[in-house]
């Protein structure tokens, strides 16, 4: 550590440290199982993929549910951008954002099995780049209409997102960061590309 401080001055360090366990501990807030938990329907990961995300929770019935699942684990990503931008330093937003992104993938609370960071992923994209996350719900939307499965929509507009974030955000290097978060988002999909591969993948709507 003596030699880190004598690198990187000890204020400094103090704030990176801060805006990456804050942002962790935000993103680490499990909004599938507390809303399932406190609607009276047991643990979320019992039922379905065992996930904890809002297409899991559509598998309950309960679209309200499911909604409120997907608009709270986006804004995770989105507060933890706007906060550390506003109240901290705009340049550690994006180490925000992986921070936060990396809390919902690996909550301590749940020891480490955690969400698949799609709506943290839109939810960080919104507050860095707009029009990119309009474009990810585009193809996320058509995608899920046409072919109704979730994961299926969610891999294929993850993988336009460094693209687009590279031609539209004023910061085209913020793709590259993007780019590890979809490689983790795809890494965490990896039991959905699976059943995909062999027709057994749920379709959006069936009930665990």
């Amino acid at each position: 550590m003596g030699a880190l401080t004598e690198l990187v001055p000890p204020d400094v360090l103090r704030t990176v440290l801060t805006v990456m366990l804050g942002s962790y501990l935000l993103g680490s807030i499990p909004f599938g199982v507390v809303l399932t938990k406190a609607a009276g329907l047991g643990d979320i990961r019992a039922i379905g993929s065992g996930n904890i995300g809002a297409t899991n929770v559509l598998r309950t019935g309960k679209k309200g549910l499911a909604f409120a699942t997907l608009v709270l684990d986006g804004l995770k990503g989105t507060a933890a951008i706007v906060i550390v931008r506003w109240l901290v330093d705009p340049d550690l937003e994006m180490l925000a954002g992986v921070s936060a992104f990396f809390g919902h993938l690996y909550p301590v609370w749940l020891r480490f099995k955690g969400g698949k960071g799609v709506a943290t992923l839109l939810g960080i994209l919104a507050a860095v780049c707009w029009p990119a996350a309009l474009g990810f719900i585009a193809i996320w939307m058509s995608t899920a209409y046409f072919f109704r499965y979730s994961s299926l929509a969610a891999l294929l507009a993850s993988l336009a997102v460094p693209v687009m974030v590279y031609y539209l955000s004023p910061d085209g290097s913020e793709a590259f960061v993007f780019a590890f978060l979809v490689a983790l988002l795809w890494l965490k999909h990896s039991a959905n590309i699976a059943r995909l591969w062999a027709g057994t993948e749920g379709k959006i709507g069936a009930k665990g």
